[in-house]
C-alpha cells in the first residue's frame, strides 16, 4: 500500500507539472494526432464526412474523458483516504476539473482538425479553448497555493517561516505570481507582443510611482507590518495622538481600529509605521495590568490601607486571581502617602470598566472607615487693598 502511495503523489506532481501546458500550448499537435490515429478506424465506420467525423471525436473524446477521469480520481480518492493527512483529499477534490477539462480539450483540438473550418475560425476556436484552459488552471494554482500556505502557517511551530500573521503577505504574493504566469500564457495563446507591453508599463509604472508616492508609501508599511506583524487583528492599541481601540482590519494601504465610542478610524499604514504603537494585548497573554493610585492622608495606618485595597481586588469579579493583585507604598508624598494597587483583568476591553468599579469601591470603602483622602488646597490672604479699593471701602463703612 506504501508503495501504491508513493507512484499515486508521483503521478499528482507530474500531472501539475505537464498537463497545464496542454492546454494552451498550440503548436503541440502530437497528442491531437496520436487520438486521431487511435480513433481513426472507429470513426471510418460512422462516415467520412469530415463534420461528422469531427463530431464524433469530441463525443467519443467526452466519453473516454469522463470515464478516465472517474476512474482516476476513484483511485486517487481511496489513496487519499488511507492517509492520516487531510490536505492530500482537498488537492484531489482541485485536481480534477482542470484534468478534466485538460483531457477534453485534446480531444476538441483532435475533432477540430478533422472538420473543414476556415483557418481563422478554427484559430480563434482554438484561442478561446486555451485560454479558458489557462483560467482554468490559475483557478487550480490559486486554490492550491493558498491550501499549502494554510497548511504551513498551522505548522509554524516547527518551520517559522510562514507563520499566521504573515500568511496574507505570502498568499498574495503566491497569486501575483500565479496571475503574472497565467496571463503570460494568455498573451502567447493570442500572439499578442509583450515588449511594446513592457515598454509602456515601464514608462507608466514612473509616472504613477511619482502621482502615487503616498499610496505606494502606505503600500511598502503594509507590506511591512504584514510581515513584522506588531500587531494582528483583535489586538487593542494605542496610537501616538491617544487613539486607543481594538483593530478590525489590516489592510496593504490602511489599519482600521474601532474605539470604544464605536468609531472605526482608519489609518494609514505609513503613519502607523513611522509611530510607536502601544499593543495592550501584546505579550506572553492577552491579560493586561491596572495601576489604580490613591494616597491617604499623613498619620493613616499602613497596613489598614493595604488590607482595604487587596480586599477590594479579591472581591471584585473582574480582576484576576491569577496573577493575584499586590498593592505597593510607592512614595512619600507632598501631602499624602501614595500607594498603588496592581492587579490583572483578562482582556484590555475590559479596563475601563475595572477602573470604574475599583475606583468606585475604594472611595466608599474610605469613606466608610474615615480615612482620608488628602487633596490640593489653597488658602489666600490679603494683607492689604490697593490705597483707592482702602478708601472707597472706608467712606462705605461711614
Amino acid at each position: 500500500m506504501t508503495l501504491l502511495r508513493c507512484y499515486t503523489y508521483i503521478a499528482i506532481v507530474s500531472t501539475l507539472f505537464f498537463l497545464p501546458k496542454y492546454s494552451f500550448a498550440e503548436s503541440d499537435k502530437i497528442v491531437e494526432r496520436e487520438i486521431i490515429s487511435l480513433l481513426d478506424p472507429l470513426i471510418t465506420i460512422f462516415s467520412t464526412n469530415p463534420w461528422v467525423r469531427g463530431i464524433t471525436v469530441i463525443l467519443i473524446t467526452f466519453t473516454v474523458a469522463s470515464f478516465f477521469t472517474w476512474i482516476l480520481f476513484k483511485l486517487l480518492r481511496r489513496v487519499s483516504k488511507a492517509t492520516k493527512l487531510d490536505i492530500d483529499d482537498h488537492i484531489v477534490l482541485l485536481l480534477r476539473p482542470p484534468i478534466y477539462f485538460t483531457l477534453l480539450a485534446t480531444g476538441i483540438y483532435a475533432g477540430l482538425d478533422l472538420m473543414p473550418l476556415p483557418e481563422k475560425v478554427g484559430l480563434l476556436i482554438g484561442r478561446i479553448i486555451r485560454t479558458i484552459g489557462v483560467l482554468i488552471w490559475i483557478y487550480f494554482f490559486t486554490r492550491l497555493a493558498t491550501l499549502l500556505l494554510k497548511r504551513l502557517a498551522d505548522l509554524s511551530h516547527k518551520y517559522a517561516f510562514i507563520q499566521r500573521r504573515t500568511l496574507t503577505l505570502f498568499d498574495n504574493a503566491a497569486k501575483i505570481v500565479i496571475f503574472g504566469i497565467g496571463l503570460y500564457a494568455v498573451f502567447v495563446i493570442w500572439k499578442i507582443d509583450m515588449t511594446a507591453w513592457l515598454a509602456s508599463a515601464g514608462i507608466a509604472g514612473i509616472a504613477i510611482g511619482f502621482a502615487a508616492k503616498d499610496t505606494l508609501s502606505n503600500l511598502f508599511s503594509g507590506v511591512f507590518i504584514l510581515a513584522d506583524a506588531p500587531y494582528k487583528v483583535g489586538d487593542y492599541i494605542v496610537l501616538d495622538r491617544g487613539d486607543r481601540g481594538m483593530v478590525t482590519n489590516i489592510g496593504l494601504r490602511s489599519t482600521r481600529i474601532l474605539t470604544r465610542d464605536d468609531i472605526e478610524i482608519t489609518v494609514p499604514n505609513s503613519i502607523i509605521g513611522n509611530s510607536t504603537i502601544v499593543n495592550q494585548s501584546g505579550g506572553r497573554h492577552k491579560k493586561m495590568r491596572l495601576r489604580v493610585k490613591v494616597g491617604v492622608a499623613y498619620g493613616t495606618d499602613v497596613d489598614t490601607v493595604r488590607n482595604i485595597l487587596m480586599d477590594i481586588a479579591q472581591n471584585e469579579s473582574l480582576v484576576c486571581v491569577n496573577p493575584e493583585p499586590r498593592v505597593r507604598f510607592r512614595v512619600f508624598g507632598a501631602s499624602s502617602l501614595d500607594f498603588e494597587l496592581l492587579c490583572w483583568i483578562n482582556d484590555p476591553e475590559l479596563r475601563g470598566q475595572a477602573m470604574d468599579k475599583l475606583n468606585d469601591a475604594i472611595y466608599k470603602k474610605f469613606e466608610e472607615d474615615k480615612i482620608e483622602i488628602p487633596y490640593a488646597k489653597q488658602d489666600l490672604y490679603i494683607k492689604g487693598l490697593p490705597g483707592k479699593l482702602n478708601v472707597q471701602g472706608t467712606m462705605s463703612d461711614q
